[in-house]
């Protein structure tokens, strides 16, 4: 019997004050590229938002298109993988109705960077008062 190796997205999303200081979106996707292969995950699709605000999902076609696929079940992933929770947005409702919805359709968040997992009880609580403090942040 065939193990079936856990499937994920990989999200990478800079704004334009972002592009140093380690956060390249060469450097996200190199960090959880490593991360994936390590976990024994089999990576489907990379989803990159280049210059984007994460305040607000309007104007990040990407994640649009990766919140799409999840409800679309496109790929049968079961993980999302961001570099930190602040790629994933800095809005807190948004984060936490984007979080709802993919685990709405079985998909949970991994945030590399923070150590947070959302299958996981604490994971969903750290996401709760992260991004809360995340919002006062910038882009």
């Amino acid at each position: 019997m065939q193990n079936k190796r856990v499937k994920c997205y990989i999200y990478i999303r800079v704004s334009t004050a972002m592009q140093v200081d380690g956060y390249s979106l060469e450097a996200q996707n190199d960090r959880l590229t490593k991360y994936a292969e390590f976990q024994g995950m089999e990576v489907v699709k990379v989803y990159c938002d280049a210059g984007k605000s994460g305040k607000n999902i309007t104007g990040r076609p990407e994640f649009t298109q990766m919140l799409q696929d999840v409800a679309d079940g496109k790929d049968d992933v079961n993980y999302i993988l961001v570099f930190k929770l602040s790629r994933f947005g800095r809005n807190a409702a948004d984060v936490l109705n984007s979080l709802q919805y993919i685990q709405d359709f079985g998909v949970n968040l991994i945030c590399v960077e923070d150590g947070i997992d959302s299958s996981k009880d604490s994971g969903k609580l750290t996401i709760t008062v992260l991004s809360a403090v995340g919002q006062s942040g910038r882009s």
